[in-house]
């Protein structure tokens, strides 16, 4: 027993001030080496329709917050813009998380199918069978910042419509917005909603 203990001690001092100590500065290191001195990725913009946190609604947020983070989720549900992934925590980046429901779960499956329901009311040349998920169901931390290329693709009629601008027009700027897998060969392609919201705003 004794034997035991006072490695066993010394390990977890070892533990302690390596894991507290050289290791997080050794990560701290690595961090300033990314872009913002790895405090995320900041886009900077006149004006973007997103969630007010005081009042919980979309609204035109003012020059003087026009300070954005690229890759946190943010609601966008006006008819004018690319509408955002679903949030299970309403994009509160405070209490990230998912609805913690399978898929065969009722409730879950009534609440997708009235994010269908909705989509296809605002979206009525589209098609049920051409709803992709990603665009009704929320990922598992809630601020997922991407929406697939199909995503976008199936709301770029009623973008269309509504800003009274050439179809044709909207799926250049979606594809020009695509992001590659990295390297390649990680991941999908995919669409920042927030980045593609701004370059939105700025056709003329």
């Amino acid at each position: 027993m004794k034997q035991n203990i006072l490695p066993a001690i010394r390990l977890t001092l070892f533990c302690a001030v390596f894991f507290s100590g050289f290791y997080t500065l050794f990560i701290f290191g690595i961090a300033q080496a990314a872009p913002n001195n790895g405090k995320g990725e900041i886009i900077v913009s006149e004006k973007s329709n997103v969630t007010s946190k005081q009042s919980g609604k979309a609204s035109n947020i003012s020059p003087k917050t026009s300070y954005y983070y690229a890759n946190v989720g943010q609601k966008f549900d006006k008819d004018e813009y690319f509408w955002s992934r679903p949030s299970a925590v309403d994009y509160n980046a405070a209490g990230a998380g998912g609805s913690n429901k399978g898929p065969s779960n009722p409730d879950y499956l009534k609440e997708v199918e009235g994010r269908i329901e909705n989509f296809l009311k605002y979206n009525p040349k589209i098609k049920r069978s051409e709803i992709p998920s990603d665009i009704v169901t929320a990922s598992g931390a809630g601020l997922d910042p991407n929406i697939s290329v199909q995503a976008a693709k199936v709301q770029a009629q009623r973008i269309a419509d509504i800003r009274k601008i050439d179809l044709k027009t909207v799926n250049t700027l979606i594809e020009k917005n695509i992001e590659t897998p990295f390297l390649g060969i990680f991941g999908t392609e995919k669409i920042n909603v927030l980045r593609l919201n701004i370059a939105l705003d700025g056709l003329r």
